[in-house]
């Protein structure tokens, strides 16, 4: 199948991006593809790694690449809805309330160490997540057409954090996890260290798009085509999710619909304005596995959400 859309100039603002965050970020090159992808697909994006593999750069990172307002919040225990969403204080002057903005009212939101808050302020960005507005003190504030949530948090720290609600992963279109390096790319970090050249400065970095071109990019993805075989297909992988005894709750059907999502904007990030069954099967993980909930004796056999989901993918036959 050949293209029909003249993809050139998407092509060349997504390897500006990439070769950016290559200036700054080595390696992780699946992790960037993905992230790129969420943004592509307008949607959160939860990324998860172990402290030190530059999750909270490669968001920021990416924030600046894009000519939009950005705020960052630090997920702290003592954290109150308030600090998050914003609050109405008194005016003396006009003997009237005045709402005061919180960090959330921004265009890109990194929301860092996010399982460090309790549900309560969790809760706070159910609304923003999946509506794009927020309600405080009766009013409904609505955000602008550019608008992600980007979260971090660590696997491996259990004091003093708190697990996210099903509800909430489910609002994060994708969950990407961040590795170590391979020793190659080690070597190269230690390179540009011991060179001094400190990679290179974010705040010395300017924006490749605006806003305009971000939603421009957007809309691109009305035009991927994908025929009804791969919508199938992607229906059948949700359903191994309900189907397998290795999985307590399965993937809802708002799962379906952001694989979809992400494989028209995986296309067009590999040039193309048509889905494959390899365009599916490199995004579906990342929106799948933080969606399902393994049952005890799958845990116990050591058995991982992404694991699993790999394994239910391989299992569905690719469509011809």
């Amino acid at each position: 199948m050949e293209a029909r859309t003249d993809l050139s100039l998407f092509n060349e603002r997504i390897s500006q991006i990439r070769k950016r965050i290559s200036s700054v970020i080595v390696g992780q090159q699946e992790a960037v593809d993905m992230l790129i992808t969420c943004i592509l697909a307008n949607g959160h994006v939860l990324i998860e790694g172990m402290p030190g593999v530059a999750k909270t750069l490669m968001a920021r990172l990416t924030a600046k690449l894009i000519d939009a307002k950005f705020s960052r919040i630090q997920f702290t225990p003592d954290l109150m809805p308030s600090d998050v969403l914003g609050t109405s204080v008194f005016s003396m002057k006009t003997s009237e309330f005045d709402f005061h903005p919180g960090p959330v009212f921004a265009n890109i939101v990194l929301a860092d160490e996010i399982n460090r808050s309790p549900a309560k302020t969790q809760a706070a960005l159910f609304e923003v997540m999946e509506e794009r507005q927020a309600t405080i003190d009766g009013n409904t504030y609505k955000m602008d057409d550019v608008y992600t949530i980007i979260a971090t948090q660590n696997p491996i720290e259990q004091e003093g954090t708190y697990r996210l609600p099903e509800a909430q992963l489910d609002r994060f279109l994708m969950k990407i996890t961040m590795g170590f390096p391979s020793v190659d790319e080690e070597v190269e970090i230690l390179k540009r260290h011991n060179g001094n050249s400190q990679f290179a400065r974010i705040n010395d970095m300017e924006p490749i798009m605006t806003k305009e071109q971000l939603t421009d990019m957007r809309r691109m993805m009305d035009s991927v085509v994908m025929e009804e075989s791969l919508m199938r297909y992607i229906a059948e992988i949700i359903s191994q999710t309900r189907k397998s005894k290795a999985v307590f709750v399965g993937a809802s059907p708002r799962a379906t619909v952001a694989v979809m999502q992400c494989a028209k904007a995986y296309a067009l990030l590999q040039g193309r304005d048509f889905v494959t069954p390899d365009d599916i099967k490199a995004v579906a993980p990342y929106v799948i596995h933080h969606r399902i909930i393994l049952n005890a004796e799958a845990e116990m056999s050591g058995l991982t959400p992404d694991k699993v989901t790999r394994t239910l993918i391989d299992k569905v036959e690719v469509p011809k």
